[in-house]
């Protein structure tokens, strides 16, 4: 089993009703969800869309990166994402943030996932489950969130 950090993220439709369906397709396709974050709502970006609810996970899975990509892209349009703009509105968004302490460059996936160091849609859910420094970045969630600010993130309740 290798553990996995995955954010997950929503601004159509019922919110929190595609971040808990995301949360029980998860289990159901050999990933054991071992932490979750509370929900975080953020301001979009870029702005002209609705807010975004974000969370976190970490979990454990014996899927290859390449076949959990797979997987997630699956789960993603089961719940109605289709292709569109990139970074447009969406009712479901499920990314790798890491795979283990894997660095990992391919056209389709990298890992750790790109600029999460500069996000706090994606530390401030992160610090809630991610204990410790986190791989290849060398500090903790926690850590990069204080320097990056909360920009316009606030905690809104339990997943």
């Amino acid at each position: 089993m290798t553990a996995v950090h995955l954010a997950l993220g929503s601004n159509l439709g019922d919110r929190q009703a595609n971040l808990r369906a995301a949360l029980a397709a998860l289990e159901n396709a050999h990933i054991h969800i071992l932490r979750r974050s509370s929900t975080w709502e953020t301001p979009p970006i870029p702005a002209d869309q609705p807010h975004y609810l974000n969370a976190a996970i970490l979990a454990e899975t014996t899927l290859p990166p390449h076949q959990l990509l797979a997987v997630l892209k699956q789960i993603e349009h089961h719940l109605g994402r289709r292709p569109g703009r990139r970074w447009g509105p969406r009712p479901i968004d499920i990314d790798i943030l890491f795979y283990g302490d894997l660095q990992l460059e391919t056209p389709d996936l990298v890992i750790p996932h790109p600029r999460i160091a500069e996000r706090a849609f994606v530390l401030a859910p992160l610090a809630e489950v991610a204990q410790g420094p986190l791989p290849v970045l060398g500090a903790t969630a926690h850590q990069l969130l204080t320097r990056t600010g909360l920009q316009g993130a606030r905690r809104i309740g339990e997943l």
